[in-house]
């Protein structure tokens, strides 16, 4: 990874760790539905500014189209409103760890469609660890009747995590040559049509913002959360791999967690705190041994880019 690189990564992880947070407040003033369609919204007016400034050239191609407006769906609205709807009954910090487990299901994806993204038996390691960090996590909320509510959040939590991982391997395969600004843009036109139809559909009449607070967590969620993030995600997803790229997820417990407990004042015991621990170790182990492979055969010239010139 090269210096850009690791300073998209970082941003991209304070950034997307802290968003759990503002989800938390703005969900308690308006639905899932309709936090997500301002989010999407504002992010739209972010984006389209950058595509009007930039001018990258948009695809014309049916297929392509097609498959920006899946991204869309998989990679924004469902997500989106599965993490939303999450945080009604769980909290910030315990979103923020399963959604951390995107690196361990985009390894498994990815070893079914990617020859050079193989389980090796570091990687299968990992994997156990950090699935036996979202048992921890979760053991509480199961009991002989099935789940109980947080215990629905944490699925739902996880069920997005699946979505992203997904997505992620998907957009790598099939999705070359194009910016990041067209990939974060064209799907949130798509995405925020399709929330905005479940938000009117399921949540009408209440669907504007009553406190300054929640407005303020939007246009953070839509110009930061949204805007920003997705032209770095897509950037790291070329630049360093989908399994690399959704490493970023690892640094969402730790903000998740610090902010939940200062600003929310949310509960710690024993059991966040240890499968916390041990999803970023299950992280840690399944990318820790490739990156210390691929700097130790860094090249002397530098490796082509897979998208295109000027896409930040």
């Amino acid at each position: 990874m090269k210096n850009k690189d690791w300073a998209a990564f970082w941003s991209l992880g304070l950034i997307w760790g802290s968003s759990f947070l503002w989800i938390k407040i703005a969900v308690q003033d308006v639905g899932p539905f309709t936090l997500v369609g301002w989010r999407l919204l504002i992010a739209l007016v972010g984006l389209g500014a950058v595509v009007l400034v930039r001018r990258p050239a948009l695809p014309r191609d049916r297929r392509v189209l097609a498959m920006l407006a899946l991204l869309g769906i998989t990679n924004t609205a469902l997500p989106f409103v599965l993490i939303s709807w999450g945080e009604q009954s769980i909290d910030s910090a315990v979103a923020s760890i399963l959604n951390g487990t995107v690196p361990l299901f985009a390894m498994i994806i990815a070893h079914r469609s990617m020859a050079e993204e193989r389980i090796t038996a570091s990687r299968l390691a990992g994997l156990l660890t950090g699935f036996l960090g979202v048992v921890i996590l979760m053991a509480g909320n199961i009991g002989p009747g099935g789940f109980r509510t947080g215990g629905l959040g944490q699925v739902a939590v996880l069920a997005a995590a699946i979505l992203y991982a997904w997505s992620a391997v998907f957009a790598r395969k099939n999705l070359h040559g194009l910016t990041p600004i067209v990939q974060a843009f064209l799907p949130l036109i798509v995405a925020d049509l399709f929330i905005w139809t479940g938000a009117v559909a399921l949540e009408a009449p209440d669907l504007v913002p009553t406190t300054s607070l929640t407005w303020l967590a939007l246009v953070w969620l839509g110009l930061l959360g949204s805007c920003i993030a997705y032209l770095l995600y897509f950037y790291l997803l070329h630049s360093i791999g989908p399994t690399r790229a959704p490493m970023v997820t690892y640094v969402f417990p730790v903000v998740g967690l610090v902010l939940g407990v200062v600003f929310l004042q949310e509960q710690v015991d024993w059991s966040l705190i240890l499968g916390a621990a041990l999803v970023v170790a299950g992280i840690l182990i399944v990318n820790g041994a490739a990156t210390i492979r691929g700097w130790r055969r860094r090249p002397a010239e530098p490796v082509p880019a897979t998208i295109e010139p000027g896409g930040e």
